[in-house]
């Protein structure tokens, strides 16, 4: 993969990640302790982060560097995700549970358990 096409690999990663969360631009950039213009500038893969912005960013978006940068999930990527289901009663969790269910064989992995 060429250097500008992981640029912006990255930049995609963050900014779907920003999304999913419901910041704005300059909201994920505050939370980095970055300019507005140079996190969107990450986001377009215009600009490189160093590796303290990508840890700075990964905080900021609760995810792990390796997803940043790789797009593979690490324990700090479930051990978030578990945070987050720790907070659910019994009931939300089991309709959860279904959810993930139907999702996972809408994927295609026939008996949603894969």
């Amino acid at each position: 993969m060429s250097k500008e096409n992981l640029s912006r690999t990255i930049g995609e990663r963050i900014m779907l990640r920003r999304k999913q969360l419901g910041y704005t631009q300059e909201q994920a950039a505050e939370k980095s302790d970055l300019s507005h213009q140079f996190f969107s500038s990450v986001e377009t893969g215009r600009k490189n982060l160093r590796a303290e912005s990508v840890i700075k960013v990964a905080r900021a978006l609760n995810v792990s560097t390796d997803y940043l940068l790789m797009g593979v999930t690490n324990q700090v990527d479930v051990d978030n995700i578990s945070k987050s289901l720790s907070k659910l009663s019994g009931t939300e969790l089991h309709c959860l549970e279904e959810i993930i269910k139907n999702y996972l064989i809408a994927l295609g992995y026939a008996d949603g358990e894969e």
